[in-house]
């Protein structure tokens, strides 16, 4: 196995496969009309590993969090159903484990913080591309007809966005993949 799926392999392993459970659980009370739970945390991983490629996530569980709700929306207005408000808001206290405790949990809504920080920090139509593609997992061409802009802008502006995703968290004392 080439040494970059091992690296990749390992940090899901280490990064997200623990989240599983709670994330299941969490699936299950936010949105009980979907009945193929382990379908959705499929899908939730396929996206997460692939945004892992494109640039380091700073923090897997809230990543992993947010784009399970995002799929779960999608699934349940393409089932022709509504979602509780509720849901609309994560909640960094549902997001950890039953055995975290209050320091675990501040430390978490700090670190969600932060990216939603580093995302608004972004020019405009970057975080308009770096929200389609990295939150929402659209493709590339998806982002592009969306926004009504070339794939050739889509792809700059990410890199523009990871660019400065990664720079403010290097300002802020976080370790990024390539900071190792």
């Amino acid at each position: 196995m080439p040494r970059r799926e091992t690296e990749q392999s390992r940090w899901f392993v280490d990064a997200v496969l623990p989240h599983e459970p709670g994330l299941r659980r969490w699936i299950g009370s936010r949105f009980p009309a979907i009945r193929d739970v382990d379908d959705l945390i499929q899908e939730t991983f396929s996206r997460i590993l692939k945004n892992h490629e494109s640039g380091p996530i700073p923090n897997p569980q809230a990543f992993l969090f947010v784009v399970s709700r995002n799929l779960a929306i999608n699934k349940l207005q393409r089932m022709g159903l509504e979602w509780a408000p509720e849901t609309e808001k994560l909640d960094p206290m549902v997001l950890t484990d039953e055995m975290a405790g209050p320091f675990e949990s501040a430390a978490l809504q700090e670190e969600i913080d932060q990216l939603v920080a580093a995302i608004q920090s972004l020019p405009d139509r970057c975080r308009q591309v770096m929200t389609l593609k990295k939150i929402y997992g659209l493709t590339q061409k998806e982002v592009a007809a969306k926004l009504g802009v070339s794939e050739h802008t889509v792809e700059a502006q990410i890199g523009i966005g990871m660019r400065k995703c990664t720079a403010f968290f290097r300002q802020r004392g976080y370790k990024t993949r390539d900071s190792k």
